[in-house]
């Protein structure tokens, strides 16, 4: 009869485990802190971002304290972060059967959460914008001083005015265009799109540039190859 094997303490194993937690531990704070710091630059709250991204890395719903202890912030800082991010629907709050507290889950599907940010920046930014741009023009008329008199500044000022309310359009039409398919991950379908564009833009990129590789035109060139114009006298 065999004897029971005993179990060190200090088994491979565990110190395996022990290795690995260590580097997933260090993976997510730098995980963090990146998203926290990619975020500011796209105007977004450094703190909600940072919510989000350790909620992203952890398998379990975390209730508000865990939060707190983890990323070392407030009480208040917490719950209005957490508050927005499930107002962006990026994070959906769940409850156990065994606590009376609230517990935290981001959303895991990256398509899902570009689609989401899309939508709520559109609603949130891009489409306010064109709504205030749109009042302004309306009380320039069709380029009056107020009392309806058209002037040369009014209607410079409207058409300046009109040029951003069509550059905002153009970002509504790519967002309408682009929402459906990320929402269905429409990876190939999207990829074409990136190719169409590409192709596109060099095809522009060739029509501006000189035919063979040669110099551009000379502004000052005689037609038909003649002799350039006389200088003036030396």
């Amino acid at each position: 009869m065999s004897q029971p094997r005993t179990t060190s303490s200090a088994s491979p194993g565990a110190g395996q485990r022990a290795d690995e937690s260590a580097r997933r531990r260090e993976a997510i704070d730098r995980f963090v802190e990146f998203w926290g710091e990619m975020a500011t630059n796209w105007g977004i709250n450094r703190t909600m971002a940072q919510i989000h991204a350790y909620l992203y890395c952890v398998e379990e719903p975390l209730d508000t304290d865990q939060i707190m202890e983890r990323l070392q912030i407030s009480r208040g800082n917490a719950n209005m972060n957490l508050r927005s991010l499930t107002e962006w629907n990026l994070v959906r709050k769940t409850r156990r059967p065994d606590s009376r507290k609230d517990y935290y889950a981001a959303e895991k599907d990256v398509w899902h959460i570009t689609a989401q940010i899309i939508q709520e920046r559109e609603r949130r930014e891009i489409r306010p914008v064109r709504q205030e741009l749109e009042a302004c023009a309306s009380l320039l008329g069709d380029g009056g001083d107020g009392e309806g008199a058209a002037t040369d500044a009014g209607r410079q000022l409207r058409a300046r005015i009109r040029n951003l309310i069509d550059l905002i359009e153009v970002f509504e039409g790519f967002s309408d265009a682009l929402l459906p398919l990320v929402e269905k991950q429409e990876v190939a379908t999207i990829r074409r799109l990136m190719a169409v564009a590409q192709a596109l833009t060099a095809r522009s990129s060739a029509g501006n540039a000189p035919p063979d590789g040669g110099d551009p035109p000379d502004g000052n060139a005689p037609p038909d190859g003649g002799d350039p114009p006389a200088g003036p006298p030396p």
